[in-house]
């Protein structure tokens, strides 16, 4: 029986998966024309998959002789170019093999004996005018090579292509996490001066594998209920594509867990999305691990953090490299303007942050819950003050994304004291400087049926030379407002400004006036 895949490759008879050819839908035409080009997408987003795929459908149509390989292998020998080009020779026979190419169109037994630098393009151009088929070559994990041995790999198939490309490889794919931006960078250049110096100025288009579609989503689910029988609800199939955005490590991760590791046997609802929604950012998966190792990366920080904060620095060439490389690496949307992937990366992202600060708080949520299982929102509200004159100052000062400090302090207070039972639902304003929380609390009602408390709060920050953001924030805190359909909101205002007032006597609770006339909880910091 086949099952969502959340480790390594799929293989069609096993797992359930999307046709090789709708994700890349253009490659195809471009191997028909010989062209070279890359494939880039971030980690666990079905490269590998695909490439392979495709490898074994072009092969099998007899027209060409398709292999994909790994160049991982390489890795190890850094700027020792000639021992990377064996490895990948070594490799490429390896492959052929276990891919059972043809016997016509194996590579050499023995590759033609070469001078360092040179092994690469000599072998593979031997290879391709003794196969009877064109050859195509899928180079996956190209990246993660570096140093004199990508430089030396890039120059060789350049060299192939300009100087022998009737007697050398048909079409060559570069498959990596990077975009082609990156690879001069990996070779040891300067990333922000490409041109007609990047090693690699050949391929005919840089094409990303693109996060599945809502259409997709549904399509992949529905593969398990013509399998099964066991339905997925469109409430639950919505929700997840909500969470992931397509993501289709994040989508087969939704999936398995409410049917392998939650066991559950009745129509998939949008309840047991939830859930475990919550139970993989909680278990911090590898392919999570992986993201947020790279956080305290500075190009990486100086993308997330004013992201969190809601602002954005003025665009600046390096900044603008930043912004390709964290897109390449999945953790902002390929789209405009600049935000978090998902929803699950948003929280898994905020979690890590404020995890230190969390750690630190002995706040007992049992002890914010009314009889009936609500929050006692106001007690929350009040403890998270005298937290906050007690602890603010030193943690923000101790905090790595220190622009963002104070509104990290309060997300952990309430992730330590909601989490409980209660979700956190979270939006950044990008360019409006807000971060808008919506807290969701299942209860009991009188008639005992289950339904939520809703929450809403806004954070925002004043800083030097800027005017009182309160008429601002409680005219942004009423459009939000009015899309949850709620009356009542909390403004929280951390005034970071060098002359404020000191914490303690800063920090209290007023109300205010929205514009549209609501009585707004003000809470100032």
């Amino acid at each position: 029986m086949k099952y969502f895949n959340t480790s390594g490759p799929c293989d069609p008879d096993l797992h359930y998966m999307l046709p090789a050819s709708e994700r890349l839908p253009n490659a195809m035409r471009y191997i028909s024309r010989g062209q070279y080009f890359v494939v880039h997408a971030p980690r666990q987003s079905g490269k590998t998959t695909t490439v392979q795929q495709m490898a074994y459908q072009l092969t099998a149509t007899g027209k060409y002789a398709a292999l994909s390989f790994s160049c991982e292998m390489a890795a190890p020998y850094g700027g020792d170019f000639s021992g990377a080009e064996q490895a990948l020779l070594d490799n490429i026979t390896l492959q052929a093999e276990l891919q059972a190419l043809p016997p016509e169109c194996q590579p050499p037994t023995e590759w033609p004996s070469s001078a360092a630098g040179s092994a690469l393009n000599k072998g593979l151009g031997t290879w391709a005018r003794n196969c009877p088929r064109p050859l195509v070559l899928f180079f996956d994990e190209i990246d993660a090579m570096g140093g004199e041995s990508l430089r030396s790999v890039l120059h060789q198939l350049r060299a192939g292509y300009t100087y022998q490309k009737k007697s050398f490889v048909h079409s060559i794919v570069l498959c990596g996490l990077r975009d082609v931006r990156d690879y001069k960078a990996a070779s040891g250049g300067d990333p922000t001066r490409l041109g007609s110096a990047s090693p690699f100025n050949i391929n005919v288009e840089s094409m990303r594998i693109a996060d599945f579609t809502l259409a997709e989503v549904t399509e992949l689910y529905r593969q398990h209920t013509a399998e099964t029988g066991q339905k997925f609800t469109t409430r639950a199939i919505d929700l997840a594509y909500y969470y992931t955005q397509g993501q289709p490590w994040l989508v087969n991760s939704l999936a398995a867990e409410v049917i392998e590791q939650m066991r559950v046997e009745t129509d998939i609802t949008d309840d047991h999305i939830d859930e475990a929604k919550e139970r993989l950012i909680l278990a911090r998966a590898t392919h999570l691990d992986s993201l947020i190792k790279v956080l305290n990366e500075p190009r990486v920080q100086s993308v997330i953090e004013p992201i969190v904060a809601g602002t954005l620095p003025d665009v600046d060439p390096v900044f603008n490299d930043s912004i390709a490389y964290v897109r390449d690496l999945g953790l902002i949307a390929p789209t405009r303007p600049a935000r978090i992937a998902n929803p699950i990366y948003q929280e898994v992202i905020v979690r890590v942050l404020g995890g230190v600060i969390e750690e630190a708080i002995v706040a007992e949520p049992r002890n914010f819950r009314l009889p009936d299982g609500r929050l006692d929102f106001r007690l929350l509200l009040t403890e998270f003050a005298n937290f906050w004159k007690q602890n603010g100052e030193i943690m923000v000062a101790k905090h790595g994304y220190h622009e963002v400090a104070p509104q990290l302090v309060m997300m952990a207070f309430l992730h330590r004291v909601v989490n409980g039972g209660g979700h956190i639902d979270r939006e950044y304003g990008v360019g409006r400087g807000r971060i808008d929380l919506l807290i969701r609390q299942p209860y009991k009602n009188a008639e005992n049926q289950r339904t939520w408390q809703l929450e809403a709060l806004e954070l925002k920050v004043w800083r030097d030379k800027q005017a009182d953001p309160l008429a601002t924030g409680l005219a942004q805190l009423d459009g939000y407002l009015d899309r949850l359909g709620l009356n009542t909101g909390v403004l929280v205002i951390f005034d970071r400004r060098s002359d404020a007032e000191s914490i303690d006597k800063r920090t209290n609770f007023t109300t205010a006036a929205s514009p549209a006339g609501r009585e707004i909880t003000l809470l100032r910091a």
